[in-house]
């Protein structure tokens, strides 16, 4: 019960060749490799973005005023 050697590999390769046919393996080889790809683009994107709206957000300064309102119709959330 060791490991694979490369024959029994090349087996199964075969075996998976025959079953789905080299045309249905090589859409669904383009198709994970542009979900990676996708996947990375939108990772660098979301910290490309991240990066600009922290250090673009100005500080907020508490002020010492009150402010008064009158609650004039109660809504449903």
């Amino acid at each position: 019960m060791g490991s694979f050697s490369i024959w029994h590999w090349l087996i199964v390769l075969v075996i998976v060749m025959l079953i789905f046919g080299t045309k249905k393996l090589r859409n669904v080889g383009q198709d994970l490799g542009g979900a990676v790809k996708g996947f990375k683009d939108g990772m660098k994107d979301a910290s490309a973005d991240s990066k600009p709206a922290d250090a673009a957000q100005p500080t907020q300064q508490v002020s010492g005023e009150t402010i008064d309102v009158e609650v004039k119709e109660k809504t449903k959330s």
